[in-house]
């Protein structure tokens, strides 16, 4: 499964969001956002929360627990 950094930028690159829409979006820092990516840096939750209502997936898919983006909607 791949982590918290390897997600963000799969998700973001096979949407073809940029990294400043992602900011923009969340109201984070474009630097912290990078270090996010890079691995550099891990969000707190409500970052996490709003990278993950964002993109629409689970924060569970974000950090790797789940190969499911779709663990978060009912069946």
């Amino acid at each position: 499964m791949a982590n918290l950094c390897e997600r963000l930028k799969l998700i973001r690159k096979e949407r073809n969001i940029r990294q400043l829409d992602v900011v923009n979006n969340c109201e984070i820092s474009l630097r912290s956002y990078k270090y996010y990516e890079a691995g550099e840096h891990k969000p707190d939750s409500d970052v996490l929360i709003k990278l993950a209502d964002y993109f629409d997936v689970s924060i569970d898919y974000l950090v790797g627990r789940t190969d499911d983006p779709n663990s978060h909607k009912p069946k």
